[in-house]
């Protein structure tokens, strides 16, 4: 079970990098004028990853509450807000129960069946990123300029660090 939900929160980091920042940029951004500042951040985007005790439910919202202080939201984004965290929450449910669903199955996987059971889950996660994308660009039109650049500067800063990790590990992309 231990693997499962590693593999889980392996996949989980993937789709957290692309929305959690890391501190330098976030924190040396101008904020707009009608945004809150943000609180300090963690230096490390994974340092914002809920504890591995927690149920899924649980991972999605904090990454949620996380998100929306990172990314400074205002009462009138509220309702692209609201869109979006929806989407998360439905994607999240749906990849736990794919997981759980290959888990199962695992004692009676031969390595074929194997294989395309990691290509059923990488075949969801593309299809909740479609879902997920149209949202967040919803969100992100309703930003004032100064935020979406807060905003780009963290998705920039997260792509790039993730980068730099994969390198520093030996693998590629």
């Amino acid at each position: 079970m231990k693997k499962i939900r590693s593999n889980y929160l392996a996949s989980g980091a993937i789709v957290a990098l692309l929305a959690l920042p890391a501190a330098a940029f976030a924190q040396s951004a101008a904020p707009a004028p009608a945004v809150p500042p943000a609180p300090a951040a963690s230096s490390s985007p994974m340092a914002a990853q809920p504890a591995p005790g927690k149920n899924a439910e649980e991972r999605v919202e904090t990454h949620i509450k996380e998100m929306r202080t990172q990314l400074r939201i205002t009462p009138a984004e509220q309702a692209q807000w609201d869109q979006f965290a929806q989407v998360m929450r439905a994607n999240a449910r749906d990849m736990d129960q794919a997981f759980m669903q290959r888990a199962q199955q695992y004692p009676t996987m031969t390595a074929v069946q194997n294989m395309q059971s990691y290509e059923q889950i990488a075949e969801a996660h593309a299809a909740a990123l479609q879902k997920l994308v149209p949202a967040f660009q919803n969100l992100y039109n309703a930003m004032p300029a100064e935020q979406r650049q807060v905003a780009d500067q963290i998705f920039r800063a997260n792509a790039e660090s993730h980068a730099q990790k994969r390198m520093q590990t030996g693998r590629n992309q």
